[in-house]
């Protein structure tokens, strides 16, 4: 009896230990800010994926143990205020949407300058985090905001034309009024009378409801989130592309005073999201298309022919977009030609060649 007894407590001081913090254990706070709500996919899988994810490999030491305060939907900042958020210390981690700062992010553009190429989420999230490791330019550009950048993101297998009336090619775009977040605005560029209206994802709803634009540009899954079928019910599948636009940024000052072993884990975690979150988006698309039938919606199929069309019909926003860096002593010329080849290894080669004039 005394055996058990004395076996008995050994269990169950040694479970007690188990469950205490390791001696000396450090906790560090992090605040993760994003304008967009809690439903937004990578707003979801920052919660769901990232942050389980750096806790597990930090739980294999037990030297630190993160305080995560996550703060979406507009309580710290809005979507377009992420980088200036980031920047000023109002969130220690942020998910900037990179299209909304063509301007102080031009680098960031690369995928958005090159439609018609590649509508696969992983291979264009892959080549774009290559390309900013292998060029400086995309990080200098965030270190010139006070950021650390850790990896890309792409949500969005390709960007689709969602419009209030039925569409079947480019010459239902003609006078069109067109809903747009930044670079693709350019695409309408080739299509006579149309018009490009800025807007972000959480405006297409009510933009599209009231008649302020005849049709907007974005993706299957978050026309499903958003309920875009009830405002316009036409998909046009043009497969314009994927486009990176979400990058996980830390505020540097942050970054300066965290451990070393801390670092090594929200970098290597970051590189495991962007896949994370690439595969969920591609895996995402047909049934969000599905669902959006589901609910009233149309498809329509544009032909190769038109698509073609299309691309040729646009001025050459990736030349012009890698002689803007060239001009700022960057190398866009190069970075262009390494991220195509990137893709054509991947199995992607685009209708037009955005390497010629």
């Amino acid at each position: 009896m005394m055996n058990w007894t004395r076996r008995s407590l050994l269990g169950a001081v040694l479970a007690t230990l188990t469950a205490m913090p390791a001696v000396g254990q450090e906790k560090i706070s992090a605040v993760v800010i994003d304008g967009y709500p809690a439903r937004a996919l990578w707003v979801k899988e920052f919660t769901n994926f990232f942050i389980p994810a750096v806790d597990k490999r930090l739980a294999e030491t037990g030297n630190y143990e993160m305080s995560w305060q996550e703060n979406y939907g507009g309580s710290i900042v809005k979507p377009k205020g992420v980088l200036e958020g980031v920047q000023l210390g109002l969130g220690d981690i942020g998910i900037v949407t990179t299209i909304f700062h063509s301007s102080k992010l031009p680098s960031q553009g690369l995928a958005a300058v090159t439609p018609f190429v590649a509508s696969d989420a992983r291979a264009v999230a892959k080549a774009v985090d290559e390309i900013a490791r292998e060029f400086p330019a995309m990080q200098k550009e965030f270190a010139a905001q006070n950021q650390v950048y850790l990896a890309t993101g792409v949500v969005l297998n390709s960007y689709q034309v969602f419009s209030t009336s039925e569409v079947s090619g480019i010459a239902g775009l003609e006078g069109k009024k067109v809903a747009g977040a930044g670079m693709n605005l350019r695409y309408l560029e080739g299509i006579e009378g149309s018009a490009g209206v800025r807007g972000g994802l959480t405006d297409f709803y009510n933009m599209l409801q009231t008649g302020l634009v005849d049709a907007g540009m974005l993706w299957p899954e978050a026309a499903a989130t958003f309920k875009i079928s009830e405002v316009a019910p036409y998909m046009l599948r043009a497969d314009l592309g994927a486009v990176n636009s979400k990058t996980v940024t830390v505020n540097k000052d942050y970054w300066d005073g965290l451990p070393e072993e801390v670092k090594i884990a929200l970098q290597a975690v970051a590189i495991e999201y962007r896949d994370h979150l690439a595969g969920i988006a591609m895996d995402r698309a047909a049934a969000a298309e599905a669902k959006y039938t589901e609910t009233g919606g149309t498809i329509v199929d544009v032909s190769a022919e038109d698509r073609a069309a299309w691309a040729n019909a646009m001025p050459n926003i990736a030349a012009e977009w890698a002689e803007n860096l060239n001009g700022k002593g960057e190398q866009g010329t190069e970075m262009l030609g390494a991220y195509l080849g990137k893709l054509e290894a991947a199995g992607f080669v685009g209708v037009r060649d955005w390497t010629k004039p």
